[in-house]
């Protein structure tokens, strides 16, 4: 039987070994085209495949059963759950490969793309420029349908002349940034903040005018310290959650 292969990541030794593995494993799975397989491979070739330990390939795909992403049979092997549901809270402890995480698996429509006027709330990022590429996305649940966020993304316009439409249906903005473009991320800036639906996010989201929602904005940085991305991302509030772990070391 044929195996589901897996992305590669460059690991941060700062970070915790089995987290980096789990999102970008987690990154993947929800990733996945239909037509891929459900099988994972075992622990061992896993932990090839990602440079660590068993130990730690095992932790990591705990941490995935725990969420309900695949399941676990002795002899049968690791199997990824094609019901499991996609709204689970997000942890967030410093790794590009969680951003991913926290972006993937879920059906993707997209609204619109076009160039537009840099917002002016918007203007810190792109000082250098008065227009960007603008797309914009909806997010729905791919079991029940139900949309869960919808995100606008402002780019400098030199990447998404580089850009494939069917590549942001299928991954999210900073995949395709740093594994189908190749552009280097030195960094990326979240900030999240409680609002409430305008009329355009209460449509999208199918929730009351006025309705708490969270608002995620997310700045990816390249190597020499530019702005490359802003997204900015309206979630239900009644389907996410965000978690973030600091290291006390």
């Amino acid at each position: 039987m044929t195996s589901f292969a897996p992305d590669s990541i460059v690991l941060n030794r700062k970070l915790p070994l089995w987290y980096q593995v789990s999102q970008s494993l987690r990154a993947s799975i929800l990733g996945r085209a239909p037509q891929d397989p459900l099988r994972l491979p075992t622990e061992e070739q896993l932990a090839g495949h990602y440079g660590v330990s068993v130990l730690t390939m095992r932790q990591a795909l705990k941490e995935l059963e725990v969420e309900g992403l695949i399941t676990r049979h002795r002899r049968r092997g690791t199997f990824i759950e094609p019901s499991a549901r996609r709204g689970a809270p997000v942890r967030l402890l410093g790794s590009v490969d969680a951003i991913v995480a926290q972006q993937s698996g879920m059906t993707t429509e997209l609204l619109d793309q076009g160039k537009a006027p840099v917002p002016g709330e918007l203007a810190e990022f792109f000082p250098d420029m008065a227009e960007v590429a603008t797309y914009h996305r909806l997010r729905s649940d791919e079991t029940t349908g139900e949309p869960t966020n919808h995100a606008r993304n402002y780019l400098r316009p030199e990447l998404a002349d580089r850009i494939d439409r069917e590549d942001l249906i299928r991954w999210p903005m900073t995949k395709v940034l740093r594994d189908v473009l190749g552009v280097g991320i030195s960094r990326i800036t979240d900030t999240v903040e409680a609002t409430l639906a305008d009329p355009e996010t209460a449509r999208l989201l199918q929730v009351p005018l006025l309705s708490p929602i969270l608002r995620y904005t997310g700045v990816i940085h390249g190597t020499d310290g530019q702005a490359l991305d802003v997204a900015v991302i309206h979630y239900r509030g009644d389907r996410f959650s965000f978690t973030v772990t600091l290291d006390a070391h």
